[in-house]
């Protein structure tokens, strides 16, 4: 079946077109609430996970490629564990609404890539090739109506704070290369407080809520069974 669904998509690449739009899945949680981890399960129920990118059904997006270019003033900030990534203002919502849109409309699109460590945008992109569902995630998926009304499905990943925190500080030190100290006091001053006025909040627009993230199979496996039954599949 795989490779039925590869040619399949191989044919519909080279002919430039989709046959129908794409079903948009938004992912919102918490910072570590395990939205990435939610979006890969999904992939992987719906057998897209060992498929070649080109040819992939179902794609993910991140909101983190779509933090705003920061001025001098700001990067320093930024590397001082000072400036407030977890506040709306902090991401390109038009950019956002442009690939969205682009998406929709079944063209190809070039995502941002982010370097967390130098707290800039790379020379690069990411290319997406039109796909039959997106699953687009970030802490403020639902924050902005006009985004928020775009998708299909909204999917709202509860996880306790105690252990979102945990996963940020392994993350942080680990893969982005800060200090303890700066990690928990960016936390205390930003991350947190922006989780209780920004993102919290829109957990009510969910149209399901995955308590635990990916290990709760219950919870993943909804989605699965919805995309199976509301959209043409070739698997």
């Amino acid at each position: 079946m795989a490779g039925d669904s590869e040619t399949h998509l191989k044919d519909r690449a080279e002919n430039g077109h989709t046959t129908q739009k794409p079903f948009l899945i938004g992912v919102a949680g918490g910072t570590a609430s395990g939205k990435s981890s939610v979006c890969e399960k999904i992939v992987e129920l719906l057998g897209q996970n060992k498929i070649d990118h080109h040819y992939r059904q179902v794609v993910i997006l991140s909101q983190d490629s779509f933090y705003k270019e920061l001025t001098p003033e700001q990067k320093a900030k930024a590397l001082k564990g000072q400036f407030n990534f977890d506040h709306p203002d902090a991401f390109d919502s038009d950019l956002i609404m442009k690939t969205l849109g682009d998406i929709l409309h079944g063209k190809t699109v070039h995502i941002p890539v982010y370097d967390f460590v130098t707290h800039s945008r790379k020379d690069e992109f990411v290319t997406v090739y039109p796909a039959d569902v997106v699953l687009f995630e970030g802490i403020l998926m639902f924050y902005l109506q006009e985004i928020r009304d775009l998708f299909q499905m909204k999917l709202f990943v509860d996880t306790d704070p105690d252990t979102r925190l945990s996963r940020r500080v392994l993350r942080d030190i680990g893969e982005r290369r800060r200090e303890l100290e700066q990690v928990l006091t960016q936390y205390i001053t930003f991350v947190k407080p922006a989780f209780e006025e920004f993102c919290l909040p829109t957990k009510k627009y969910a149209d399901v809520i995955i308590p635990r993230g990916a290990d709760n199979l219950a919870y993943t496996g909804y989605p699965e069974r919805r995309i199976l039954q509301t959209t043409e599949r070739f698997y």
